[in-house]
């Protein structure tokens, strides 16, 4: 029988790992006009501190599977938190918006590197439990957004240096390092290398990018502008960074519950459609009454997106019942769809240039929770097998190990 430690050094790793994905963006905005002053990047220039690291994000993604072949997960996992560190603590010396958008860039690689081996991990070694595991996931990783908004602007403001409120940022990198240091060895993937190519060929690898992407655009542009939206209309640098905070803290509750509470149905599409409901009331909000109950807004706002996020992870896993396939899957959805959210903040920054504010960025992304309320409803459990062998078969592979029971990244 396993030990408690055993059983819970895994399900620690991957909370912690996951609080580490998101702080290096969502502590930008709250900061904005002071990393602005000093920099001088512009609106569109800071907007590149949330679309690089989100390009790195897909590109990472669909490169996760073959460096799965070549190097293990856990050394992989180590790999990333080691650049997620290290981008966060450079912060501290970033001059020039160059140096900062060099630091955003190492971020975004540790992140996408930890994106594309996780949820094949969480389906290979929790194979009974993915929805509630990969709810944890989601959560912390929700969570360590308003962990990055609420912390930033006190430590800048504390310190009395914006680029030290970022660079503290490193301190839970480090800690989920020598976490993750602890862990189980594990071998390379034995992953055959022309699923992903197979995956592609398939219309619903893209429909579910496209969805994935025009959420998550909206996610992007909500991390990247919603503190500066609200400090154009005199919230302070604190009080915009708390409603930061406060949908981050939506996110990673409705991330958390919602999974769980749709366990036990193998059709999502109902959650599904509740959170795109919550998404397309804080976008119309955000629009039309930005200041009739802020807090509220914010926080609906976020569990949409992050119940989204969360229940469309576990949509991709459903569809194949092999781990690896099914990670890669995930992977392929993650890289097309992180390249599509990388273009919002930088597409709601050029409106605000042409049309003088944010609303018609806004009502950008309720259009596109619309659209993804039409997509969402071919996405019946019934049809998975023939959606994903509508193509060429996906090649055969050795066992991946399904039955561990072990976190082994």
């Amino acid at each position: 029988m396993k030990t408690a430690r055993a059983r819970l050094l895994p399900l620690a790793a991957i909370a912690l790992i996951g609080l580490n994905l998101r702080p290096f963006l969502t502590g930008v905005g709250p900061l904005a006009g002071a990393i602005d002053a000093a920099t001088g990047l512009g609106l569109q220039g800071m907007a590149l501190l949330t679309l690089l690291p989100m390009l790195l994000m897909g590109v990472g993604a669909f490169a996760g599977p073959p460096l799965q072949r070549m190097v293990a997960p856990r050394r992989l996992v180590v790999l990333a938190l080691a650049l997620l560190a290290a981008g966060s603590l450079l912060r501290l010396f970033a001059a020039s918006g160059g140096l900062l958008l060099g630091t955003a860039l190492l971020c975004g690689l540790g992140a996408a590197i930890v994106q594309a081996v996780l949820p094949g991990v969480i389906k290979r070694d929790f194979p009974g439990r993915v929805a509630i595991v990969m709810g944890l996931y989601s959560a912390m990783l929700m969570g360590g957004g308003a962990l990055g908004a609420q912390a930033t602007p006190i430590l800048a403001e504390a310190s009395g240096s914006w680029r030290t409120g970022l660079a503290m940022l490193a301190a839970p990198a480090v800690a989920a390092l020598a976490l993750a240091l602890r862990l189980p060895r594990d071998d390379a993937s034995h992953s055959a290398r022309g699923t992903m190519a197979a995956l592609l060929r398939r219309p619903r690898s893209w429909m579910l990018m496209a969805c994935f992407g025009l959420v998550n655009g909206g996610y992007a542009s909500a991390v990247a502008w919603l503190a500066p939206y609200y400090q154009e209309q005199g919230h302070s640098a604190a009080a915009s960074g708390s409603l930061l905070a406060v949908l981050a803290i939506g996110q990673a509750a409705a991330a958390l519950l919602l999974p769980i509470a749709a366990r036990g149905r193998d059709d999502r599409r109902g959650w599904l459609g509740l959170t795109l409901a919550m998404q397309a009331i804080g976008f119309a909000g955000l629009a039309f009454a930005p200041q009739v109950a802020p807090l509220a807004l914010a926080s609906l706002l976020g569990a949409g997106l992050g119940g989204c996020f969360a229940l469309m992870m576990i949509v991709a896993l459903d569809h194949l019942p092999d781990p690896v396939e099914a990670g890669t899957l995930s992977a392929s959805m993650q890289g097309g769809g992180f390249m599509i959210a990388a273009l919002a903040p930088w597409i709601v920054a050029a409106l605000h240039d042409r049309t003088g504010g944010f609303v018609a960025g806004w009502l950008l992304h309720l259009g596109c929770a619309a659209i993804v309320a039409v997509l969402i409803a071919r996405l019946a459990p019934s049809r998975y097998a023939g959606a994903m062998t509508a193509a060429s078969p996906l090649p055969a592979h050795a066992d991946s190990g399904t039955a561990s029971g072990t976190c082994r990244c």
